[in-house]
């Protein structure tokens, strides 16, 4: 299966487990800070999925044992906190500029979209380099 091909259908199944995971939040809590307890839970969600799927099927790294393997995560989660930035500063801007219960959602697709993007290349240079 083609790199990029796998690469975009992780990225939307990230993002649906994101997705889902806020739809959740707001299902339980609604209130102070909803939206930023939901974005927290949904990004926590996918970036567990989309690390355990670059790990294996992107990179084909094999971690050498736990240690190997968290300190990988940890420096994985680390690069993406740009690309939460530029997630969230979508979600939130649509949130507050359209009048829309799906703004949120379609504004943390179009920057979630943005954010895998550039993950892919901060990655392939920073963390999975062999």
């Amino acid at each position: 299966m083609n790199l990029a091909f796998k690469y975009v259908l992780f990225a939307v199944a990230s993002t649906l487990v994101n997705l889902l995971f806020q739809y959740i939040s707001f299902v339980f809590y609604t209130g102070f800070l909803d939206l930023y307890a939901a974005m927290f839970s949904g990004t926590l969600a996918g970036l567990i999925l989309k690390y355990i799927l670059d790990k294996r099927y992107i990179f084909y790294h094999q971690p050498k044992n736990k240690k190997d393997d968290g300190k990988k995560f940890a420096l994985y989660s680390l690069m993406g906190v740009f690309t939460t930035f530029i997630f969230w500063g979508f979600e939130i801007g649509f949130d507050y500029l359209f009048d829309s219960e799906s703004a949120k959602y379609i504004g943390a697709v179009v920057g979630l979209s943005i954010g895998y993007v550039v993950k892919y290349f901060l990655d392939k240079k920073f963390v999975f380099r062999d």
